[in-house]
């Protein structure tokens, strides 16, 4: 009988995070090709519906796709001709805000001077002082900037063409994952192939409503407190609150800074503060757990985290990429019987183990219920 060679746990522990370190390396590495290669996935998912329905109209495939790009390009093109004209009418009011902007600086120096007992050059002249040092020290900064800039653009030119080729080869991709897992996995993987489409597609329908729903709250809010630009600055909000945790303060920032410029009293900013806070509050509490959340079964506390840990590695696309990530990769978990557990771990189910003990306790107080309410017999009656 042969003797099976087995590593120790440490040994096999090392291995497992020297592989993970490689891997994340490479990813970081290669994220100028993987980020663009993971957006288009994910858009070709979102639109073949669409190019399946050209197909059984009789259409040609390769116009079947071009037609679906189209239309997604006029509806992106809508929404930008629509963020176009109201940055026009923002450029038209540009010298008027300019203007009052600084008589709400020059009116804020005069209080913080006499609040503080400061003279107003002592304060001008730390602002001048700190805006030189800002200066020299952000130069660096803005170039890397304007790279990043440059490159996001070549990438939004790139992406549509991976759009296309993977509509163009989804049969060859699909029967590259079937051989690649042989006959015996067949259905497992067309199950998974299935599960990862529907999940993507839910969760981006999902996304879409909530940033219409932020919007429309956004925006009525800010009409009722006669915030100009409330149209502008509502879809803004709406498509900031997609990035987690730093597009909610930009969001919110950017009308009360509007607000304190147009608005005689500085009290408006606070209602702006109040309304968008309000707003987060159903967000968090309602449209997140009923309408995006639902979508796709991660817990809390594992979105937190890889949300984190994708900004991080990719940035804030990487953010935007995470959930859908996860969620790709719990339903792969969920398919293979050796990470079933890493899978409802990532989910959203809670085990009925507690339901249960609270049923226990529930029975174990109505069967005392009889005892505590009937009356004690008096000590030595006979009856």
């Amino acid at each position: 009988m042969d003797n099976v060679f087995k590593l120790p746990f440490y040994a096999k522990a090392s291995l497992f995070l020297v592989g993970m370190f490689v891997f994340i390396w490479m990813m970081y590495i290669a994220s100028g090709i993987i980020v663009p290669l993971i957006f288009a996935l994910i858009i070709a998912v979102v639109l073949y519906p669409i190019v399946k329905w050209f197909e059984r109209k009789k259409v040609n495939r390769i116009l079947a796709i071009i037609f679906t790009l189209i239309i997604a390009f006029m509806a992106i093109a809508g929404l930008g001709m629509l963020m176009y004209s109201q940055m026009s009418r923002l450029s038209m009011s540009w010298p008027e805000l300019v203007e009052k902007f600084t008589q709400v600086y020059n009116e804020t120096m005069a209080w913080a001077s006499g609040y503080f007992e400061i003279s107003p050059e002592k304060i001008i002249d730390y602002i001048s002082t700190v805006k030189e040092k800002f200066y020299k020290t952000s130069g660096d900064a803005i170039g890397q900037t304007i790279m990043s800039v440059g490159s996001g653009l070549v990438v939004l030119f790139v992406i549509p063409v991976y759009v296309f080729l993977i509509l163009f080869y989804k049969p060859l991709l699909l029967d590259f994952f079937h051989q690649l897992f042989g006959a015996d996995h067949k259905t497992t993987v067309s199950e998974i192939i299935n599960q990862t489409k529907t999940v993507i597609q839910k969760y981006l329908s999902g996304l879409i409503i909530e940033i219409i729903i932020i919007a429309v709250l956004n925006t009525a809010g800010l009409m009722i407190l006669g915030i100009e630009y409330a149209l502008l600055l509502g879809i803004i909000g709406a498509l900031l609150n997609v990035i987690p945790y730093i597009g909610g303060i930009v969001a919110v920032a950017l009308p009360m800074i509007i607000a304190l410029i147009t608005k005689d009293s500085p009290m408006y900013a606070l209602y702006v503060l109040a309304i968008y806070y309000a707003i987060q509050l159903i967000d968090n509490n309602y449209i997140v757990p009923k309408i995006v959340a639902s979508k796709v079964k991660v817990n809390a506390l594992v979105s937190i985290v890889v949300i984190f840990a994708f900004g991080a590695l990719w940035g804030i696309p990487g953010m935007f990429l995470s959930i859908p990530i996860t969620a790709i990769f719990k339903v792969i978990c969920d398919r293979i019987e050796s990470l079933k557990p890493v899978g409802f771990l990532l989910g959203d189910t809670m085990p009925v183990i507690g339901i249960l003990k609270i049923a226990t306790i529930l029975e174990s107080v109505e069967k005392l219920k009889p005892i505590i309410k009937s009356p004690k017999r008096p000590t030595g009656s006979n009856n």
